[in-house]
């Protein structure tokens, strides 16, 4: 199991790389943790470098290989430059243009593959055994994991009196990294995933469920098969208080308030923790941090979210 002095650590690693993300209050006891505001306008660059700064020079050198629909492919793009470290990403054959233009920036190598993220993510497996290059998980991986942490951290620092957190669910290394985080300096916090509700993978892993799980949403960043035995699966099941679901509209609803109240442009898998507090989901009761997780959105999607 994670714990809370792995992510102390890659807090430290982090430091002189990246700054802490805004924590803003937009009143009735709700935070955005706004991590769209971060490098690369996604959380996924804290997991991705914490990664690469943990592997030895002969890894860095012999190269990384990463599955991703978008927003770890551009943290792994951005940390491998930065590190000089080779790497190649396998990104679904959906994946958002703005996302592949950003991996593409960093100078990654890209390679479109699958339907969807799962077909993704077996090729990658192969490639990682065939090529002899380091596998970097976004989400089923300690290093990743710890690194996503550090959220937390900077959530309980800037408003200690913090009673809930709400947090976008994928594969989990969110969302494990942050309860590890938060759990661990303030166990009586409240940590609730969201998922969107027409791709509910954790969902029916925490709770032994079988709801119907497709891939076309707003919410882009969420969907896709979580790898047997992922070590985000049991510290979600120990440490989550529950996950709730949103949908389609509740997702697009939040966006659009993000656009016109708070000034933001957020994608749809970064909105669905403030779409479960606008869907009164979550009531207003308690001091409420809202992680919103990325803003790497193509414009055709907000048109669909306006319109």
């Amino acid at each position: 199991m994670l714990n809370l002095g792995e992510v102390e650590a890659a807090a430290a690693r982090l430091r002189p790389h990246l700054l802490p993300t805004p924590l803003e209050w937009v009143g009735d006891n709700l935070w955005l943790k706004l991590e769209n505001a971060n490098r690369t306008h996604s959380f996924k660059v804290r997991g991705a470098l914490n990664a690469l700064l943990a592997l030895s020079e002969a890894e860095r050198a012999a190269g990384v290989i990463t599955a991703s629909s978008g927003n770890h492919a551009q943290g792994i793009a951005y940390t491998a430059h930065l590190t000089g470290t080779r790497a190649r990403v396998l990104m679904p054959l959906h994946a958002p243009k703005k996302k592949i233009a950003g991996v593409k920036r960093y100078g990654a190598e890209v390679v479109l593959h699958g339907e969807e993220y799962g077909a993704t993510e077996i090729e990658a497996r192969r490639q990682e055994r065939a090529d002899g290059l380091t596998y970097v998980s976004p989400y089923n991986d300690l290093r990743v994991a710890a690194g996503n942490g550090t959220v937390g951290l900077e959530i309980v620092a800037a408003l200690p009196e913090v009673e809930r957190v709400l947090v976008p669910v994928g594969g989990g290394g969110l969302i494990s990294g942050i309860a590890t985080a938060v759990k661990g300096l303030r166990p009586n916090v409240e940590v609730i995933g969201v998922n969107a509700a027409v791709s509910p993978d954790m969902y029916n892993l925490v709770y032994g469920a079988a709801l119907p799980v497709a891939y076309d949403t707003l919410a882009d960043a969420l969907p896709g098969d979580i790898e047997a035995g992922s070590i985000t699966v049991p510290v979600t099941r120990a440490l989550v208080d529950r996950i709730v679901l949103v949908s389609e509209a509740e997702i697009a609803a939040a966006m659009r308030w993000l656009i016109a109240e708070a000034g933001w442009l957020v994608e749809g898998g970064g909105a669905v923790g403030l779409a479960a507090v606008l869907a009164a989901t979550i009531p207003r009761d308690k001091k409420t941090a809202v992680v919103i997780s990325g803003g790497n959105v193509d414009l055709e999607v907000v048109r669909q979210a306006i319109g």
